[in-house]
């Protein structure tokens, strides 16, 4: 522990060599393990599906082959249909989550 000339106090925490917890942090780490997801109170956050209007994925440049029909369908939607494929994709992965 350091202390500056501001009066601020430093702590260094090496994360690779981590004190080891005490027999009551355990505890109450096993505690909540073994707590079912349906006791969880998630009243104070948001649902998961409600990103915000701030939330932007990180996006990721790749190559697909898409039949010409499906993607003359897109283009004639209007613009954005690389949105629209990715919206149509989100949409299926959301719907095959367990």
């Amino acid at each position: 522990m350091k202390k500056n000339e501001e009066n601020i106090t430093t702590i260094e925490i090496d994360l690779d060599n981590r004190p080891p917890l005490t027999a009551d942090q355990q505890a109450e780490l096993d505690a909540l393990a073994a707590r079912p997801d349906s006791k969880i109170d998630y009243s104070d956050i948001p649902p998961l599906a409600d990103l915000g209007q701030f939330y932007r994925p990180v996006k990721e440049m790749t190559t697909v082959r898409i039949d010409a029909d499906v993607l003359h369908w897109l283009r004639s939607q209007g613009k954005g249909y690389q949105t629209k494929i990715n919206a149509i994709l989100r949409s299926a992965m959301l719907a095959a989550r367990p």
